[in-house]
């Protein structure tokens, strides 16, 4: 979905992707600033079944192999063969995981997805070089691609109107997937600022209220960083790409293209193994970390935001 606004975009101005608010991010849930923490291990939780030792003897091998063997190993698993080193290796660990809790009556693993329905969204907004802290930035398009994450399928909605009625369709089309109703889901986006900054700004200048559904969302850098273990270097748009054997699909800076390259990517990791989570919520205006412990609660269902006062 595109937004674009009724003036024309100043010259001086370019596109980029990627004030106080009247209630807090979201009920139940504690909000902290510090980055996600990596689950507890097998041994700190309850993991007595002895397929876990099986695991951990598998991984300990599995770190023990250079790139040649893993990808040798790959192949005979006819698992992809794509990515760096340390892709292969969470690769083939998760294979092995799953094949030994499968056939493990015991063991006890967790379900492969936490939401029915990903909801990727990559802003595009105006912007000024050497931006000054207090620039507004402006949504100039609005994409919105859907991951069915039982399926793995990707759907998506394109059209350019003001950023209100564009707003408006989003809601509807998603209303219509039944979605926080019927399917438990969530919003992933490429960093922070899509939340945090274009959308909280956005709505301010449009004079709504922040919408009650996209005040969690998955941060899917971080989650990247912390599944694969690379540095936040690492965890640009490009460089996820290019670590897990992709190029880039379309035009670079292009809403809706970034937001399927994004989309590819969570699809990349959901095959990985990665149980791709809530990360980062929306509090008292600013974007903040939503801690492991958190209870994984899917987004409400859309509704159209009400005019501030």
């Amino acid at each position: 979905m595109e937004a674009q606004k009724e003036t024309s975009q100043p010259a001086n101005k370019t596109s980029t992707s990627g004030g106080d608010q009247e209630e807090q991010c979201c009920s139940n849930t504690s909000c902290e600033n510090n980055e996600e923490q990596e689950p507890s291990s097998p041994k700190q939780g309850d993991f007595s079944d002895p397929v876990y030792k099986e695991i951990a003897i598998a991984n300990g091998t599995i770190n023990r192999m250079n790139k040649n063997e893993l990808l040798a190993k790959c192949v005979e698993l006819k698992l992809d063969t794509r990515g760096v080193k340390d892709v292969l290796k969470k690769r083939l660990k998760n294979y092995y995981k799953k094949q030994k809790l499968m056939h493990s009556p015991g063991a006890k693993g967790n379900s492969d997805v936490y939401f029915d329905y990903i909801c990727v969204v990559d802003f595009e907004a105006t912007c000024e070089e050497n931006n000054p802290p207090d620039y507004l930035h402006e949504i100039i398009e609005f994409p919105m691609v859907l991951i069915d994450t039982h399926t793995l399928e990707i759907k998506m909605v394109d059209d350019a109107k003001p950023f209100n009625q564009v707003l408006k369709q989003a809601v509807s089309w998603l209303q219509k997937k039944e979605l926080g109703r019927k399917y438990k889901y969530t919003f992933l986006t490429d960093g922070s600022w899509d939340m945090g900054k274009f959308l909280n700004t956005q709505c301010k200048l449009s004079r709504i209220k922040y919408p009650q559904f996209a005040r969690k969302w998955i941060n899917i850098r971080k989650s990247y960083g912390n599944f694969y273990k690379v540095a936040r270097a690492q965890t640009k748009l490009i460089c996820m790409l290019e670590n897990l054997g992709m190029e880039y699909d379309g035009r670079p800076h292009c809403g809706l293209d970034d937001s399927r390259n994004i989309a590819r990517i969570a699809i990349h990791m959901l095959k990985d193994g990665c149980q791709l989570r809530v990360n980062e919520c929306l509090h008292s205006g600013e974007p903040r970390s939503v801690p492991i412990s958190a209870p994984i609660e899917g987004a409400p269902a859309p509704k159209t935001p009400k005019k501030r006062d």
